[in-house]
């Protein structure tokens, strides 16, 4: 404690020694007292149980097409078995008062305030959330699971059903509401993760050169139901269902020349053979300046909006962009009937671009794939800046999955079969820089075998609530040098929430003036991880930040 002290007189000290000094000055290394320190002390990050009164949680706002489908569940936590009611339904949705979860169609365009309520025997909590029927989806970051870092390119109907249940009894309470499959769910004999090894391999297929689930991994797809089945059980747990589909047309339905469904066109009339994707040989590219190419993505969002699908991540798209392939997905998801969240992948997408894609596409990739590892995640502060100006409700920079907790098990992912790589303290780094931009929260992990930390990292509600706030405005980086970061938003309430992130391989200590934040009046220090108030903003705060760890801050203005 004495050292602590000491540590902190003399950064106060520092700051006002050094008023012109450069701001790297500001950070004040740990002393040799405290060398322990320097391999990275784990963050304090509050490890709480829900309340067991009902707490309704974000988003606030939910997007649909008008006239589709409408799958949604209010997040809360507390004590089950609970009550919900609601007021104000718009004509054509129903709500169920044991689950919690919209459903129906909305025929007329316009935006439903909604008066939900919850109660159970320890009390009650109403909040009222927004139905908007327009032309715009994911009004907020979508958030939910992907299959792909933790089962690579062979995960089982099994393996997707223990993460949605997973999902659902431990982190829908707080929003995370999409189960995603994730690389080649066409291939019965994927194994390896090495797509190229299967060349030419005999994909499941339909009449029309369609991709359909293997029965083999996912045998509620027996008999061409393809992934209806598989969609119908998530959404009876209130969450929504996505795949992972590949750029273009099979090659082995360009071979077979089939029919395109509800057309006069055969595959090779769609194909571009010389469009060919480095890493995967199942697809050619499609003619995307064609009425056949058209007809094609036509036929297959058709078909996904009849299995139910929500959400689309579509592959070998933004890096190289494909515009015109794009430009003809989206023209297929509009009247496909369905509202289905539309993602590019891999990136970096190109910033040339970013007009475009954000006008197309709900997210799309601007990174290359992202794994644990501390450099990579280095370099996300500079992309994140590059996009930070196309960000906004219906389109979300996405900076990949969230590769924590358990992943490539059996090795069917990238690497070895492990827990992240990433220390607790990147972790933290993780998810505060995604939650501030914000950014799109898609979970690789193998979420059954989540341990309490990492769980209670995902689950921060107030974390959380930086990601879905509607009408999110993004962040700025307020601070950049070789050391430490700060970024800063602007919330709704007038609030300001603050990341400082130290980027230095040993534990510091930084300073923060009021006049560096903008501060002015009286504001209330409150520190998410630990979800704890600090009291009044002094004029100078010092704040201890582990290696590669950060301090997230809210600063709420009293009257």
């Amino acid at each position: 404690m004495f050292t602590r002290l000491l540590r902190t007189v003399f950064a106060v000290a520092l700051l006002s020694a050094s008023a012109g000094a450069s701001r790297a000055n500001k950070v004040v290394l740990l002393s040799s007292l405290d060398s322990s320190k320097i391999a990275g002390s784990a963050p304090s990050i509050a490890m709480l149980p829900p309340p067991t009164a009902p707490q309704i949680h974000g988003p606030y706002v939910v997007g649909i097409f008008t006239g589709t489908p409408l799958i949604w569940t209010v997040p809360v936590t507390g004590q089950r078995p609970m009550s919900f009611s609601a007021k104000g339904l718009p004509r054509g949705v129903s709500f169920g008062r044991v689950s919690g979860t919209f459903t129906g169609t909305i025929a007329k365009t316009g935006d439903y305030p909604v008066q939900v309520s919850v109660k159970n025997r320890k009390g009650h909590e109403t909040a009222t959330v927004h139905l908007v029927a327009d032309k715009t989806l994911a009004l907020t970051p979508p958030m939910g699971w992907n299959s792909y870092d933790a089962y690579g390119d062979n995960v089982t109907e099994a393996e997707t059903l223990d993460n949605a249940m997973y999902l659902k009894h431990n982190m829908q309470p707080y929003g995370w509401d999409t189960v995603v499959v994730d690389y080649r769910w066409y291939d019965p004999g994927a194994y390896n993760n090495n797509a190229n090894e299967r060349a030419g391999a005999k994909l499941t297929m339909d009449d029309y050169g369609r991709l359909l689930p293997s029965p083999n991994r996912f045998p509620s797809a027996a008999d061409s139901a393809g992934f209806r089945p598989l969609a119908d059980k998530i959404h009876a747990l209130g969450l929504k269902f996505g795949i992972h589909i590949m750029r273009g047309i099979p090659r082995n339905a360009v071979t077979a020349n089939t029919p395109i469904e509800g057309s006069g066109y055969y595959a090779s009339e769609a194909a571009n053979t010389a469009d060919v994707c480095g890493w995967c040989p199942d697809m050619y590219g499609v003619r995307a300046d064609t009425a056949a190419g058209q007809a094609y993505y036509d036929s297959l969002f058709r078909l996904y909006a009849s299995w139910g699908v929500d959400y689309v991540k579509m592959d070998d798209t933004s890096q190289p962009y494909h515009k015109g392939d794009i430009d003809d997905v989206r023209n297929a998801i509009d009247k496909c009937g369905r509202s289905i969240v539309y993602s590019l992948s891999p990136g970096e997408t190109s910033i040339d671009e970013a007009a475009h894609v954000a006008a197309h596409a709900n997210l799309w990739r601007v990174s290359g794939d992202f794994w644990d590892d501390w450099s990579a995640l280095h370099r996300e502060f500079d992309i994140a800046d590059r996009w930070r100006s196309y960000v906004g409700p219906g389109h979300w920079a996405d900076a990949d999955m969230l590769p924590l907790g358990h992943l490539s098990v059996g090795r069917r992912s990238v690497g070895d079969d492990r827990q992240t790589r990433f220390t607790k303290s990147e972790q933290t780094t993780l998810m505060s820089l995604w939650c501030l931009l914000p950014a799109p929260l898609m979970l690789g992990a193998a979420m059954p075998d989540n341990d309490q930390w990492t769980l209670s990292l995902l689950t921060n509600p107030e974390v959380l609530a930086l990601d879905q706030e509607a009408g999110a405005k993004p962040a700025w980086r307020a601070e950049h040098n070789e050391d430490i970061e700060i970024w800063e938003r602007k919330l709704a309430d007038g609030s300001v929430a603050v990341g400082v992130f130290n980027l230095d391989d040993v534990d510091v200590d930084r300073v923060v003036s009021r006049g560096e934040l903008g501060l002015s009046g009286r504001y209330m220090v409150r520190d998410l991880w630990q979800r704890k108030d600090k009291g009044m903003m002094p004029n100078h705060l010092v704040l201890h930040i582990t290696r590669h760890g950060t301090s997230l801050l809210r600063f709420r203005k009293c009257q």
